[in-house]
């Protein structure tokens, strides 16, 4: 990582980077930089779609062409807006980092590359097809997707609803085959586990270990298992691919039945709308779609916490058995706190309100918060620790989480909820932190802790520009959310376009440290470009000549696929 770089000419850096040679790339190395590189093509998307809606927010003063201010083109914008962002970006870049540390942790080939090919195509044409239909046809029923505003032809054409629910459709099937991949490796008896059982691999998988080895330990009794079978970082991974895959069922049975009702009354047939109880679909669609952020993101990131920062320190993890239960915990909270999304709702019954949306939901500061305390007193004993970019990144996605998770967690009450929870807030403050910061920067730690093991140690063009990367995408991500949020405690609402800049001075505020996140994002990206070239980026994309799906052991030809 040391900036140790030979000067070549601009042209001769850009074609062939630094030192990096994809010649020599696994085709477990060559599949995981092909998601990474989609994963931040769509973020510059979403990020500069981001600042769009910044900008049209500003009202008759913004610089904008008519066609990007007209109400069509914002909502639709809004719509595509969180698909490109939380599935073709972060989806990305999460399942590529997880396809690889599976093996590496467990020391046992990814079960099919080929099928590791296919989740990210999936997933990159998927989303280009969910966006098209926001861009082209301008089908806009907003993230929440509410029945029946996802079948209504009287606003949007069916065309359009079509492409967008067979975009998602893709997005959920290649979810599912990163979710066999991962569980068909991480049960594969070989290597490590060839002599464990799918008993024992289930028992770790789910924590139920280190729950036995602290109610054993209270019991003066000796520990239920001195080695358990799964590693912490596996345990996580098994955990939120849980959530994951209850996530993609709900989510794809939500696309099926808007596609049947389209199909319909493409075929002649008029429906009727009202034959699906609109608050059943509510509860049902948030119940998997809060499964991507209080379960999926919350069990993930935790596990990637303790990962890095037990690579970061070359120490043991502080209350390893405690953080195994806690795991545990976060996924009975997290099937049960979707109802904070529905506090608001009339018709919502008051008990649901009560128990899910605010007793259970409080549990979320309990687990995340244990979380990052196991994660900092792991740091703090390993001092004293030099600071690099992995170490910065780190301590940026906990900061991150550590301003988001309060932001959400003080709507998980009926009378705050009511004030707070339509607003930019709930947006900025609580999610686009959430994030940005917080999940993006523990994804950027990881990709510096990988990129030596991915890329077989390349040398980084510029550390001068990671570390610019790091301060403008950090004080960017925070005052974005921050001043956003602010207007929403004045009043803006979400989902709403305001046309005479009655927010101006917050969206003003708000779109120069957005500039910043964006800025920050090319600055990475350059500095990625001229570290492997623009020959190294179309090689990754060409078969690989050594089809090891390993890190660091002998293929076993019986598993790789």
């Amino acid at each position: 990582m040391e900036n140790a770089v030979t000067k070549k000419p601009f042209i001769e850096q850009l074609m062939n980077g630094t030192d990096f040679d994809p010649d020599s790339l696994s085709a477990l190395q060559k599949v995981t930089l092909r998601a990474v590189v989609m994963s931040f093509l769509f973020f510059g998307l979403v990020a500069i779609e981001g600042m769009i809606m910044r900008m049209v927010q500003l009202g008759p003063k913004n610089p904008l062409p008519e066609m990007f201010t007209h109400p069509d083109h914002y909502f639709s914008i809004m719509t595509a807006h969180p698909i490109v962002g939380i599935f073709g970006s972060t989806y990305q870049l999460v399942f590529a980092a997880f396809m690889f540390l599976v093996p590496y942790l467990t020391k046992k080939p990814l079960y099919s590359i080929r099928l590791a090919n296919v989740v990210w195509i999936l997933i990159t044409l998927g989303t280009a097809l969910a966006w098209l239909a926001a861009f082209a046809w301008q089908y806009a029923p907003l993230y929440t997707l509410y029945w029946p505003l996802p079948a209504d032809l009287e606003q949007f054409k069916m065309v359009g609803g079509i492409v967008f629910v067979i975009g998602v459709a893709l997005i959920m099937i290649g979810t599912l085959g990163f979710i066999y991949n991962i569980y068909a490796t991480i049960f594969a008896r070989t290597g490590v586990h060839a002599n464990k059982t799918t008993k024992e691999l289930l028992i770790s998988g789910f924590g139920i270990d280190g729950l036995m080895n602290l109610i054993y330990k209270l019991m003066g009794r000796p520990p239920y298992s001195k080695e358990p079978a799964l590693s912490l970082p596996v345990v996580a991974i098994f955990r939120g691919t849980v959530d994951t895959f209850l996530d993609a069922l709900v989510i794809l049975g939500a696309g099926v039945l808007v596609l049947v009702y389209l199909l319909a009354d493409a075929a002649g047939a008029s429906w009727d709308l009202h034959a699906v109880d609109s608050l059943l679909y509510k509860n049902y669609f948030w119940w998997g779609l809060d499964l991507v952020a209080d379960g999926l993101v919350l069990i993930y990131v935790a596990g990637s916490w303790y990962l890095l920062a037990t690579i970061i320190t070359g120490q043991k993890l502080f209350m390893e058995n405690v953080a195994r239960a806690a795991l545990l915990l976060e996924l009975f909270v997290s099937w049960m706190v979707w109802s904070h999304h529905l506090l608001a709702d009339q018709p919502q019954p008051e008990m649901m309100k009560l128990i899910s949306g605010e007793m259970v939901t409080a549990f979320e500061l309990l687990t995340q918060g244990l979380a990052l305390f196991i994660t900092l007193v792991t740091l703090w004993k390993a001092r004293p620790l030099k600071m690099t970019p992995a170490l910065a990144y780190l301590l940026g996605g906990l900061v991150g989480f550590g301003l988001a998770v309060p932001a959400g967690i003080i709507q998980a009450d009926m009378g705050l909820n009511r004030v707070l929870h339509n607003t930019q807030w709930i947006s900025f403050a609580h999610f686009h932190i959430a994030l940005i910061v917080g999940l993006y920067m523990t994804l950027y730690s990881a990709l510096y802790v990988l990129w030596p093991l991915v890329t077989n140690n390349t040398t980084l063009f510029s550390k001068k520009l990671t570390w610019a990367h790091f301060w403008l995408y950090l004080i960017g991500g925070i005052g974005m959310g921050a001043f956003a949020g602010m207007a929403g405690l004045d009043g803006m609402l979400r989902r709403h376009l305001y046309t005479d800049g009655e927010f101006g001075g917050w969206m003003i505020l708000a779109a120069i440290f957005g500039s910043m996140v964006l800025i920050a994002w090319a600055l990475f990206l350059y500095n990625i470009v001229m570290s492997v070239g623009i020959k190294g980026l179309i090689e990754i994309f060409k078969p690989a000549k050594d089809d090891t799906a390993t890190y660091g052991i002998e293929p076993q030809p019986s598993i790789v696929k």
